[in-house]
């Protein structure tokens, strides 16, 4: 238990943000999915348009530092070369580029 009202206040902050970032970590783990998902039926104008939602949400996430900005720029560069190579899943994509 905090000690001070200052602690028991810094507690509150900080539990609000886990949770806040729980949830955007989680809805970019799902945008992902629907974009790969949508790659992979072979939908590519609906995967696009999902990539520019996941994207900017990305970026988002990055901005008040809820991921790191580089693993964003990773993310949405490993989900764009799926869809430019119609890959299944964005670690086959990458497999292809080491080649």
């Amino acid at each position: 238990m905090p000690h001070t009202r200052s602690a028991a206040k810094r507690h509150r902050q900080s539990e609000d943000r886990r949770i806040q970032n729980k949830d955007r970590t989680t809805e970019l783990k799902t945008l992902k999915k629907r974009v790969l998902r949508a790659v992979h039926d072979g939908k590519k104008d609906e995967a696009e348009t999902l990539y520019r939602d996941l994207s900017k949400r990305l970026d988002q996430a990055a901005s008040v530092n809820t991921i790191h900005k580089n693993t964003a720029s990773r993310q949405k560069s490993r989900v764009a070369l799926a869809i430019a190579k119609g890959a299944p899943t964005a670690v086959r994509a990458a497999r292809v580029i080491k080649k």
